[in-house]
This record gives structure tokens, sequence and C-alpha cells, in this order.
């Protein structure tokens, strides 16, 4: 612990975690309704191992300090509500604030200071923003953000907000407004992560869902490394991780063959490896990408991350890959007439990189699964899945060796 004097007098404890390399730029870890308990303190850990000198405040001292609730129960649950019922928010923001200063002053704090939130602590982290002027701030789904978005014309840092498509506690209209005041800023980066709930990031939490969180770490922490680490100390996996993010964009997002072709190096390969599509050098992507692969996405398809494995040269991505097969998709369905078949399958792209563009691409896919769900292959006799493969990958709680147990 350290101690942190308050602005308007008294002082307060704060947890500190300090990187094994004893130096790094700054965190302040803003609390949940639940205080400074063992998840925050896991969140700590998390960031002090990845470079970081963090403090989580105790934004409950003037009330009851040195709060520790589980949440596990319907009498934690009364009691942190009554705490945050109770909570005076611009006295906390300025004591995240007396924290960001002390974590300047600190000797292990190398001088960025960013700072990240969850609950509670998500809406803090956003009034600590456009308050206070933390070097880069990130908040999961924050509670009550659509009720000072008039203080956003202040925000002077980049913000990454993290929003659960079914969180009560920020209702359709509630995102909406976020996304309509904030959608247009470029200091901003908005996440909707669809089907989860409030608190999908809280390990041992009733909606934790490991797959959300991981990709929501995974942004966090690139976000934080981007805007925080000094010129040179930012990962080069965290920069390959930037450029793999705008060629999906160029594919999926804005379909632009061109825009697509600039992020490769004039000799790069696709191969589709189930089918052997894709292609060789610039010419034969060009003709790809264009004809075969852009126009042949149907409008519905989603990419759900699942996981990122990011190294010196390379990244391993991944996803699941979702639509309705209602067109031609002669790159993965090749003289396959559309089947109108909806097909969710796991994709794995193992990406290398050469002199800061894609070199290559290697996609693969249980090309059997999506032949089941299109109804072309039957199961009878065959080793074979359908879309369950994709939710045991979601939910690694699913029972294993059905195929084994036979018909």
């Amino acid at each position: 612990m350290i101690t942190i004097p308050a602005n308007d007098g008294g002082q307060f404890n704060a947890h500190l975690c300090v990187p094994p390399g004893g130096t790094g730029p700054g965190m302040v870890l803003l609390q949940e309704i639940f205080g400074v308990n063992r998840y925050m303190r896991e969140v700590a850990d998390w960031y002090a191992q990845r470079g970081f000198v963090v403090a989580c405040p105790d934004l409950f001292w003037r009330q009851e300090p040195g709060v520790e609730i589980d949440g596990h129960s319907e009498a934690d649950w009364q009691r942190a509500f009554a705490l945050y019922q109770g909570l005076d928010q611009d006295r906390a923001i300025e004591d995240a604030a007396a924290t960001m200063s002390a974590l300047r002053r600190h000797p292990a704090c190398e001088g960025p200071v960013g700072a990240v939130g969850f609950c509670l602590g998500g809406k803090l982290a956003y009034l600590l923003a456009v308050r206070h002027r933390p070097d880069a701030a990130v908040g999961y789904y924050g509670v009550g953000i659509e009720n000072a978005l008039d203080e956003a014309v202040n925000l002077a840092c980049p913000l990454l907000l993290h929003i659960a498509g079914k969180d009560q506690y920020c209702p359709p209209a509630a995102r909406e407004m976020i996304h309509k005041a904030l959608g247009g800023n470029s200091m901003v980066t908005i996440y909707d992560y669809d089907g989860q709930d409030h608190g999908f990031a809280r390990t041992g939490g009733e909606h934790y869902d490991p797959v959300a969180a991981e990709i929501a770490n995974l942004r966090s922490f690139e976000f934080f490394a981007r805007h925080l680490m000094r010129p040179g100390k930012a990962s080069r996996g965290q920069r390959l991780s930037e450029m793999w993010e705008e060629h999906i964009k160029y594919e999926f997002e804005t379909r632009d063959t061109e825009r697509t072709l600039q992020t490769m190096v004039d000799d790069a390969y696709v191969n589709h490896i189930p089918v052997l599509t894709g292609g060789v050098g610039k010419e034969s992507l060009r003709e790809f990408y264009s004809r075969r692969f852009i126009p042949q996405m149907p409008q519905d398809t989603k990419i759900t991350p699942v996981s990122r494995t990011v190294g010196e040269e390379r990244i391993v991505d991944e996803m699941m890959f979702e639509f309705t097969h209602t067109i031609p998709m002669d790159w993965m369905l090749p003289g396959v007439a559309p089947t109108g078949k909806h097909i969710i399958v796991p994709l794995v792209a193992i990406v290398t990189f050469r002199e800061g563009k894609l070199a290559h691409e290697h996609i693969y896919w249980d090309q059997a699964s999506v032949l089941v769900q299109t109804g072309l292959l039957g199961r009878a006799g065959l080793p074979v899945s359908g879309a369950e493969s994709a939710a045991k990958v979601l939910d690694p709680a699913l029972p294993s060796n059905k195929l084994m147990e036979g018909p």
C-alpha cells in the first residue's frame, strides 16, 4: 500500500504493483462497486506483469476504509450498492487525480500515466479523462457515462470504451447516446460486445466470458502500449497487431481492394489451406480480392475474435467466422451454389510480416464442419461435427469426446 494525500484534506490508501523491471509508465486502476478486492488486485498484477506501475486507490475511504467485497451473495450486492449510492463521485474523481499525481512523482513511474476502470470505475475513467487529462484512459462497461456527455468537449486524451451489448446498466438508449456523442471523435475508440452482459471481464463473476474478456484486455493493453510507452519501448508485436487490424478493416469493413493491397508487400501471398484459394503477388491478389473475395462476402458476415498471439514477425489470430450462405463464395465454397444455410466455423490466420507490411497469410478452418452445416456432407459414419465445434471453442465446458462414444 501507498498513502496518498487527498486534495481536500485527509489521506487514503492505494494498492501498488510495480513491474518486474522496476519501472514503467503509470496506471491508475479504478475500482468496481466492490472496493479494492481480490479481482482488482488481480487486474493490477496483470498490468504490472506487462510493464506498468499500477495504483488502485480506495475510493470508499470516506465512508469505510479498506472495503473488500466478493460480490457473490445478495448481502454483498446490497452492501456494495449502498456504498455506491453514498459515494461522492466528484470527490472520487479528485481522489483518482490525486493518485495520478502521486504516480507521476513515484520513483518507479517513468512519466506517462493512464487510467483504466471497471463498472463504477469505467465512468470514473471517462470523467478523469475529461477533467484531469491522463495520458490515456480505458473504461469497461461504465455506468452512467451518458449522463456526463456534456463534458466530452473537454476530452484531451485518447479514450477507449468497452460496452456490453446486454448491459442493463447501459441500455440501448444510453449506448446510442454514447456513440452519437463520442463516435465521431478521433481520440475515442468504442468497442461493442454483442451478447455480453455487465461485468463480462470480471473473473469469477456471474457474467464472466473468458473469450470476450481476453480480446477486451488485449485491446486495452495494445491501446496503452501505443499511448503510454515511450517510442522504441512499445512492443513490436503491438505495431504488428495494428497493421493486421488495418488490413482486416479494408477487407471486411470498407471492402476496398486497393487499400487492402497497400498493406501488403509486392510478393505477398494468401493461401486458404482447406480449399487452396488465394493468390501470389499483388496482381494475382488484386484479381482474387476484387472478383472472388470481397464481392463474395455475405452482408451478414461476422467475425468474433477469440484469441491472438503476437510474436516478433508473426501473428496467430483465432476467431469465429459466421455468415449466411446467400451468395456464391468461391474462396470458401468453390463451385457450390448458395444454400441459404447459416454457418459458423472457427478460423485461424497465421500472418507473417516483412518490412512493415503483410508478407503472407495462411488461413485454416475445418471444411468438413462447413460442409456439414451447408448440408452437403452427412454425419453418418463420419467423425465430423457442425456448428458445435464453434460452440465448444466459445464454451470449453461443453461436453468432450461425443464422437468417440459412437451413435
